[in-house]
């Protein structure tokens, strides 16, 4: 289902590196772009010892930073605290999507005067980032978020309950390296939670509102290799085809939701993630086949004849390798998934029905959610919270 009637623009990293041992040439990459780097890691520090090492056989100089999972706009003002106070002028990322969006953040920030949430959407001053950041590196350890694609970094704010972007082209990585031999050692849990977030940002662009000619093709190869990758990488972490396919369908929903895209799911990641301790990508999971459910019943009733109808049997086709299978079989095929990879419900992270009233009002006014391929009543979006959690 090919678009041909929609202007688009088209903006990624300006280079990315991909394959299995690409992480060794991060020192010279480095070396090109500055000599003293700050290397911001995940709460294992210890997995960067080696691109460390590398670093400094270049001569980089490096300055640890262990980001303490997603993070928030504290956490970004100190590294920017500690970056400036160590003369830094390069910033790398090495982890999952929190690593890479508080390098992503600290980079702009650098070079932009001012607190964060000058520049964040929906809770701060929303002010466009005029000024190139230091340059950035992104090195993703997990196969889910695309981050090292994405022209947004997510932040937390503690005090308001929600997640909001800093956003805008310079937050594009100069660099991204996309080596599929660091997921080798990811655990189960975190390969499904991971995956399921990239397959979420590959279906997601693809319906939504903003879909193009170029991220279609980005999101329909993605879920090919999802839909062949996810439960093997999942069953043996050291399956070289499948984590070399999620490797690749994480970068390809980066790519496709940078430059379309996403939909109701990520609408409610934001304030989820935000008021529980659930990581961005277990959101997801236990969100995208009810979103998909409901997306679809209120397509047939309101929109029978929508273009995204047509995209959502393209994606339950490819998914469930059947051709004519339905929209409503693409769901199912999803939330099968989930539960033989063991993906837990909202209430798992504490949700209940009494913060279904205040996720929703929030969730409706996330950016994310106008490209939603169909606006959803408030019944609707609470169904969405009351299916996804068990």
């Amino acid at each position: 289902m090919v678009v041909v009637n929609v202007p688009f623009e088209f903006s990624t990293a300006s280079r990315i590196l991909f394959g299995a041992g690409t992480i060794a040439q991060i020192g010279t990459q480095a070396r090109s772009m500055g000599c003293h780097a700050l290397l911001v890691t995940g709460r294992n520090a210890a997995r960067a010892e080696p691109v460390r090492a590398l670093l400094e056989a270049s001569g980089v100089g490096v300055v640890l930073f262990r980001g303490a999972g997603e993070p928030t706009i504290g956490m970004v003002e100190e590294c920017v605290g500690r970056a400036r106070a160590e003369h830094c002028d390069l910033v790398i990322g090495f982890g999952g999507g929190s690593a890479l969006d508080t390098a992503k953040a600290v980079a702009v920030l650098l070079t932009n005067d001012g607190a964060p949430l000058n520049y964040l959407e929906v809770i701060g001053g929303g002010q466009p980032i005029a000024r190139p950041g230091a340059p950035c590196i992104a090195v993703p350890t997990t196969s889910g978020s695309g981050a090292e694609v994405t022209k947004n970094a997510v932040l937390a704010s503690p005090v308001h309950k929600v997640k909001a972007s800093l956003r805008g082209p310079f937050l594009l990585p100069r660099l991204a390296i996309v080596d599929p031999e660091l997921t080798y050692g990811v655990p189960p849990p975190v390969t499904a939670t991971t995956g399921l977030d990239a397959l979420t940002q590959l279906i997601e662009p693809y319906v939504c509102t903003r879909a193009n000619p170029l991220t279609d093709g980005f999101c329909l190869t993605g879920m090919r290799l999802v839909a062949r990758s996810l439960h093997r990488a999942w069953k043996n972490g050291r399956d070289i085809a499948a984590r070399e396919g999620m490797a690749l369908a994480s970068l390809f929903g980066g790519l496709a939701l940078a430059n379309a895209g996403l939909g109701a799911v990520h609408g409610f990641a934001a304030p989820i993630g935000a008021a529980f301790s659930a990581p961005h990508g277990a959101v997801c999971a236990a969100l995208l086949p009810a979103v998909m459910e409901v997306n679809v019943r209120a397509l047939r009733a309101r929109q029978p004849h929508a273009d995204a109808l047509a995209r959502y049997q393209v994606v339950a086709e490819i998914l469930t390798d059947r051709k004519g299978a339905t929209p409503e079989e693409g769901a199912v095929w999803i939330r099968e998934l989930c539960v033989a990879l063991g993906v837990a419900g909202l209430s798992a992270h504490g949700l209940t029905a009494s913060d279904v009233p205040v996720l929703v009002d929030k969730a409706a006014k996330a950016s994310s959610m106008k490209a939603n391929p169909i606006s959803l009543t408030v019944p609707e979006l609470e169904e969405i919270l009351r299916r996804g959690h068990p």
